[in-house]
């Protein structure tokens, strides 16, 4: 395995010309390769490595190591598999990468699997990734109401709020209502309040 502590300190300069543009050579310090790495052979750094193998879950893993997310979610949206592209959407959505998900989306399609849908629009903008139902149920939280009593109010049956309310902890990393309705001072729902 290649490792770049192993090179020596010294660095060389490599200088690359465009021919198409005519421009002058651009200059880049890079580590000269170890004196055992065998000449004309490519030298892939480990994740890229994986990939070529067609090891696309051990490549999203090594990414992640690096540090790396989108370049781990690529490498699981490249996999081809119906399971691991379904990940990289999850992953994309994630970080924000709405393009790369919507790739990914079509790629599930292509493959005639069925794709996860994305959060919409107003539980995208929420602060804490709540839907606006989730937002009117918090507010009624914080009024101090049981889940029955939320339920008469927003006319849903009482399953439903408690299904609610157990979504809006897990989002809100919080293990009761009542620090839910206090940690949501800060987290106001689409009606602002």
């Amino acid at each position: 395995m290649f490792d770049l502590r192993s090179c020596a300190p010294s660095r060389r300069r490599i200088t690359a010309s465009s021919r198409a543009s005519r421009k002058p050579g651009i200059l880049l310090d890079a580590p000269p390769l170890p004196p055992d790495t065998p000449r004309g052979e490519f030298v892939l750094a480990p994740p890229y490595a994986l990939q070529c193998a067609g090891r696309w879950a051990e490549a999203a893993q090594a990414w992640d190591q690096l540090g790396c997310p989108f370049e781990a979610a690529l490498a699981l949206a490249r996999s081809g598999d119906g399971a691991l592209v379904g990940q990289s959407i999850e992953r994309f959505e994630e970080l924000g990468a709405h393009a790369a998900a919507a790739r990914s989306r079509a790629a599930l399609r292509s493959l005639g699997l069925p794709q996860p849908r994305g959060p919409r629009p107003a539980t995208r903008a929420h602060p804490a990734g709540l839907t606006n139902r989730q937002a009117e149920v918090l507010d009624l939280l914080r009024e101090g109401l049981s889940d029955a009593e939320i339920a008469e109010r927003l006319v849903l049956s009482r399953r439903t709020v408690e299904h609610h309310v157990a979504a809006i902890l897990g989002k809100l990393g919080v293990g009761s209502r009542r620090e839910a309705a206090r940690s949501a001072v800060g987290n106001a729902g689409p009606s602002g309040t």
